[in-house]
């Protein structure tokens, strides 16, 4: 741990098989760590941060002060044992956390790797692999490092991985060798390897990689394609050898996971704030009652110097008011007791417990529950504002379905409506063995089709089976299993398979089908693959007959242009399908065909073969396909229809977003995808709807065009919004806009301060090139401004850093809590980064769960987690802060008010034993069960009403005028516990005739009271009633007498005399009637104000959480029946939307293409890859302040009861709208 750190690399330089050479470069080993401490470290790091919490730092200097008998009236014990208890609980609680995480790491760092080392291979730990090292991985396992593919079993060099540990994507990817080393496949023809490799140094840019591999007097280039990742498992090959290039911190993977950072609520972060208030208020209190003391002393005491003189060292009034001011720091420390420290936590643990304990967060399916990995960020929960989001296995399952297709002008696989009957799925067997049985369509007329013989069905499947670069598995007779690199390939292929044309078996040259039960093997002359740019594909193919066709699928947009004007009808029928498939979410493409004479052909294959570089390919592809308008050769061409398929949403997601919408929560998707896919799933999951006012596109790829983009999106929004709103917007015009973006030193609140004002929903998409540019330092405001005005943003192809980039650039310019969620090892900084990370937990991995706060297993359950346990947290954390400070400030100052009747002595009021006791048992069960349990609306109308979750966003619970508040009320009730008891009892007499003024008594009489006075405001504090809460506050009520009765017996005294002084005072004070006369007249006083402001405030300015409390309450009292509750709507959320939306409101968009990935066709043509795979989720006031804190453009009034509840769509309502059955009754 104290190694020298090696100078930051510029190239690393790799040469194989020799350890003794790489080891000069002091390159990183193969052990990995994600947990904080060590046994060495733990101690020292752990206690520097919990010396970061101010108060802890203030009990250590109170703890000092005490050890000095001059100053200290009280014993050193009272502070020093409950701030190491303190401490000691927060240590093991932090001890506990990593402990876990060395686990983890111990796990991976332990596990076996087949190392080549003299010639045989030797099984070695993870962590022992060094650069350098030449292994050996076999089927379904783990990659242990970066590795340079050498060799494979596979012919070629080919292998292929799963890389869901790294982008949560589950479909396959190919990687190959370079060709010199692919041969290399014998243990002793690799350890006479020598090869050197040069290469850049260890980054995070997981697709990318730039070397060079000498050997042998000879230089090949190496890319990412030639690369096999840590993280990745090796997938249907049976070995393969690997050069490791980087290791453990050094690789991708790591690079991606970033530190582990210390996160903390902002509720701590206010509590610090709050408790150096408390420190300068008690330092002022201090110094005046040291001023009082120095002036009684000068005035007063000199007089008694005779018979009471100071006690040395002090010699005059001015040491004795040294010593007073440092006297009364101890005295009145409980303004801030450490009981407070302790209590937020076991609180904190309460409620990450009941996260964990949640049945309605539990995945039966995948046996996850979900599991809160941090204690120290619950009430986070009910404030966040921002969701960012990734894409793939988050949003989405990544598993695509046929749903519709259009075939000839007839669309086919209609579903349904809600009051049809449910058809039957269709059963593919009898009419084809080699119909997949998992594949699940309803439309019987497309079957229908094929069996009578439709020629154009036919056709259409029979591209469907032939137009892809899907590679086929029989695992044995009949039993099919499609190999594909995107799944939507996979989805198309599997259509035709169960329609009775069954993609077999392919080589270079050629493809093989079963074609309605007749197999039939087709010459493959080419393939013109799919890009970004041509948004196509393309085979070529001979029939057995020997006739030349083109099969093209591709983008709507772009097919329709290379079909001649003879198919225009068709092509508006078929636009028309497109169209309702896009508004339905589906990920739709247009499919073509026409045939090609042998002269065509010839003429075209010639320039084909002389194509080289990238340009002049996609100059022959268009040639042969823009043909497709020019029937001048007397060529047939045709449009044969569209397929429309389903990018399957988790279950959930569509209800989650828009209740999270409701709840003011924007949510910004932040994916790797393409801008089309990108956008359908926006669709799809009803972040995107036709509804919204606009859609813009940002997609420059400079500096200017970028900058030029955002503000013309933003003047846009302006124009709508005063276009929209009419007058109220009246006097901004475009040209004040303008104006204020464009002027030079322009203050960063005056663009937002513009754009918080916009009325309407936008959506903004932003590229990753052009996104780039927006995250520059002089953009930053300018992304910001915009995307934040946006009901819904989404940035596509996006890097993993810029994901964490733009999480940072919210937290940098919002005051706003932001959470992430993911779930592959490309979503981990973006986790780290947010102010909460919650990890996707399944079968995409477990890197962004392990680099998570919070973790389950689907999206759907965050809108619980959030609207429930969120809510519920910030809810009780606020309500026992403001409980918490209000009775320490009433037992507290009761002491300041008394030092005007003691000569500002440091005489306490109370008994230390009292003193000692008052938050450690008399308070503290009722404040903790008030903070545990408590509730003010339950569960279902938490989900129900999603408006409640708006104070926590706007921090109104717990603030700095609530502290404020909840102080004033404290003083006012210490004054009233000091001055009515001492009016009251001044010229009391005791039954017996004797005077009932004396210290003790009245001592008594005033902590008896405090007792009653926070109990009886604690019960009128707590919402929600539980045995727990019943046995707390009364018990511990019940427990002050108990042992005030014991402290002040005889058997006590006679134990410890100096200890034990009150000896029989609680039996002679209350057995006095006027000390019960005055308890009661003392909560009287202190309550009944609190009670009629309360009241006051419930009938004029209702929050609406005591609106919802109302409604529950008449609904209770009438009895309605079970079931017929609106909260049970979205208990059910899978019941109010199906997986695929049924409105028909939506714009065309053509996704499928997409979703392909570029190159995988050359890889079919040179037969490089042609393998045998091995069997293997108020009233106004709320809209007030949303309007002074400039973040939200809420129009609704809270006041109104506005249930997110619909069978069709989330339609809010208001307080008139409550259910027909309840203004009935």
């Amino acid at each position: 741990m104290f190694t020298k750190k090696p100078p930051p690399e510029e190239k690393r330089m790799v040469r194989a098989n020799d350890r003794e050479y790489n080891e000069r470069f002091q390159y990183a080993t193969n052990y990995i760590t994600t947990s904080k401490y060590n046994i060495l470290t733990f101690l020292p790091i752990n206690l520097f941060e919990q010396f970061q919490v101010a108060a802890n730092t203030y009990f250590l200097f109170l703890f000092l002060l005490q050890l000095i008998p001059q100053v200290s009236s009280l014993s050193w014990f009272t502070t020093i044992v409950p701030l190491v208890m303190v401490l000691s609980i927060t240590a093991v609680k932090d001890a506990s956390d990593d402990y876990f995480r060395h686990q983890s790491d111990n796990k991976v760092n332990n596990r076996q790797s087949q190392v080549l080392i003299s010639g045989s291979l030797k099984n070695e730990k993870w962590m022992n692999v060094r650069v350098g090292d030449i292994i050996k991985l076999e089927n379904n396992q783990f990659v242990a490092a970066d590795l340079l593919l050498l060799s494979s079993s596979e012919p070629h060099g080919l292998c292929y991985i799963e890389t869901a540990e790294l982008d949560g994507e589950t479909n396959m990817k190919v990687r190959q060798s370079v060709s010199v080393t692919s041969e290399l496949g014998d243990p002793n023809n690799l350890s006479q390897f020598d090869g050197k490799v040069v290469c850049e140094p260890p980054n995070n840019k997981l697709d990318r990689f730039n070397g060079t591999l000498y050997w042998r007097d000879r230089k090949y280039t190496l890319t990412n394609q030639n690369m096999l990742l840590r993280g990745c498992v090796l997938r249907n090959t049976e070995a393969c050898y690997g050069l490791v290039i980087f290791a453990g911190p050094d690789t991708k993977l790591m690079q991606n996971s970033g530190p582990t950072k210390f996160k903390r609520a902002s509720i701590d972060l206010l509590m610090n704030t709050v408790v150096l208030w408390i420190f300068g208020f008690l330092v002022c209190m201090c110094m005046f009652l040291a001023i009082g003391n120095a002036v009684w002393e000068q005035v007063v005491g000199s007089r008694f110097q005779n018979y009471l003189p100071w006690e040395p060292p002090v010699n005059s009034f001015i040491f004795s008011a040294f010593f007073a001011f440092w006297s009364y720091v101890i005295i009145l420390n409980t303004v801030v007791p450490i009981s407070l420290y302790v209590s937020v936590e076991v609180i904190r643990l309460a409620h990450s417990f009941f996260i964990n304990r949640d049945q309605q967060m539990f995945c039966s399916r995948c046996n996850t529950a979900a599991k809160a990995r941090t204690t120290t960020l619950s009430e986070e929960l009910g404030q966040v504002e921002y969701i960012f989001s990734d894409k793939t296995g988050t949003l989405t399952q990544n598993i695509m379905n046929f749903n519709k297709c259009s075939i000839n002008g007839n669309s086919y696989g209609e579903v349904p409506g809600p009051l049809e009957p449910k058809p039957k799925r269709l059963d593919f067997t009898p009419f084809n063995p080699l119909a997949d049985p998992d594949f699940c369509f309803y439309d019987d007329t497309l079957l229908e089709s094929v069996k009578v013989g439709d020629s154009y069905t036919h056709e259409f499947f029979r591209l469907l089976s032939l137009c892809h670069t899907v590679m086929s598995e029989e695992k044995s007779e009949g039993k099919l299993v499609y190999k594909a690199q995107s799944p939507d390939e996979s989805a198309l292929v599997t259509a035709a398979r169960n329609f009775g044309f069954v993609f077999r078996s392919r080589t270079p040259g050629t493809i093989t089908t079963t074609e309605m039960g007749r197999p039939v093997t087709y010459t493959l002359l080419a393939i013109l693959d799919f890009n970004n740019v041509r948004k196509r594909m393309s085979v070529i193919v001979r029939n057995p007959e020997g006739k030349i066709r083109l099969y093209c699928k591709g983008a709507d947009t772009v097919l329709f242009e290379k079909l001649h004007p003879c198919n225009q009808k068709l092509i508006n029928i078929t636009s028309d399908h497109l169209h309702e498939y896009a508004t339905e979410g589906l990920r739709t493409l247009t499919v073509a065909y026409r045939d090609l004479s042998e002269e065509e052909w010839d003429t075209w294959s010639k320039n084909h073969r002389c194509a080289e570089k990238e340009d002049q390919l996609a100059a022959v592809y268009e040639e042969i396909e823009q043909n497709m308008v020019n029937s001048a050769h007397g060529t047939k061409c045709g449009l044969l229809g569209a397929t429309a398929v389903e990018d399957k949403l988790q279950e959930g997601v569509r209800e989650t977003i828009a209740l999270l919408s409701l709840a003011n929560i924007k949510t910004w998707v932040l994916t790797g995808d393409k801008q089309e896919t990108a956008i359908n799933i926006g669709y799809s999951c009803k972040m995107l709807t036709d509804d919204m006012t606009e859609m813009f596109i940002i997609s420059g790829h400079s500096v200017q065009i970028v900058k030029q983009e955002l503000r013309s999106a933003r003047e846009r929004m302006t124009e709508l919004s005063q276009n929209k709103d009419g007058e109220k917007n009246e006097g901004c015009g475009d040209t004040c806009f303008k104006g204020a973006t464009r002027r030079k030193g322009l203050q960063r609140s005056a663009v937002s301060d513009l754009m918080d004002n916009i009325s309407g929903e936008f959506a903004l998409v932003v590229n990753g090139h052009s996104l780039a540019h927006a995250l520059e330092g002089d953009m930053e405001e300018e992304f910001v401004a915009t995307a934040c005005a946006c009901k819904a943003v989404i940035c596509c192809r996006v890097t993993p850093l810029q994901k964490a980039q733009v999480v940072e650039l919210i937290k940098k310019h919002k005051t706003a809590i932001t959470l992430a969620i993911g779930d592959g090892a490309n979503d981990v900084s973006m986790i780290k980064t947010a102010h909460i990370g919650v990890g996707i937990s399944g079968q995409e991995g477990i890197q962004a769960v392990l680099a998570s706060d919070y973790s389950f297993s689907q999206f759907r359950f965050l809108q619980r987690l959030l609207l429930v346990h969120g809510r519920w947290s910030y809810l009780r954390m606020c309500r026992f802060l403001y409980y918490f400070f209000y009775k320490n400030f009433a037992f507290t100052m009761v002491h300041f008010w008394f030092a005007f009747f003691c000569g500002f002595s440091a005489q306490t009021v109370y008994d230390q034993f009292f003193i000692t006791l008052f938050n450690i048992v008399y308070t503290s069960l009722p404040v903790l069960a008030m903070g545990i349990f408590d509730q003010d609306v339950s569960d279902q109308k938490s989900l129900e009403y999603p408006k409640l979750y708006e104070p926590g966003q706007l921090n109104l619970l717990f603030n700095k005028r609530e502290f404020l508040i909840c102080i004033a009320q404290g003083i006012y009730t210490s004054m009233v516990l000091l001055f009515v008891p001492y009016a009251a009892m001044s010229n009391a007499t005791q039954s017996s005739g004797e005077p009932l003024a004396d210290y003790q008594t009245f001592a008594v009489t005033t902590a008896t009271a405090l007792v009653v006075v926070v109990s009886v405001q604690i019960a009128l504090d707590t919402s929600y009633w539980t045995v727990i809460n019943h046995v707390c506050v009364w018990g511990s009520l019940g427990s002050y007498f108990l042992i005030m009765f014991g402290l002040h017996s005889q058997r006590l005294f006679a134990i410890s005399i100096t200890h034990f002084h009150f000896v029989g005072s609680a039996q002679s004070t209350l057995s006095q009637p006027v000390v019960w006369l005055t308890l009661a007249l003392t909560t009287a006083i202190c309550i009944v104000p609190v009670l009629a402001l309360r009241f006051i405030t419930l009938v004029l300015k209702p929050q609406l959480s005591d609106t919802v409390r109302y409604v529950q309450l008449v609904l209770q009292k009438k009895r309605r029946p079970a079931g017929s509750s609106m909260a049970s709507t979205w208990c059910n959320v899978g019941n109010i939307w199906k997986d695929r939306p049924g409105a028909k409101d939506g714009s065309r968009r053509s996704g499928y293409a997409f979703s392909h990935q570029e190159g995988f066709g050359e890889l079919i043509t040179s037969g490089k890859n042609m393998a045998t795979f091995a069997p293997k989720h108020s009233s106004s006031w709320i809209d007030t302040l949303l309007k002074k804190k400039h973040a939200h453009s809420s129009t609704s009034d809270l006041g109104e009861c506005t249930p997110a509840v619909s069978h069709s769509s989330s339609v809010p309502g208001s307080l008139q709208d409550v259910p027909t059955e309840e203004k009935s009754q």
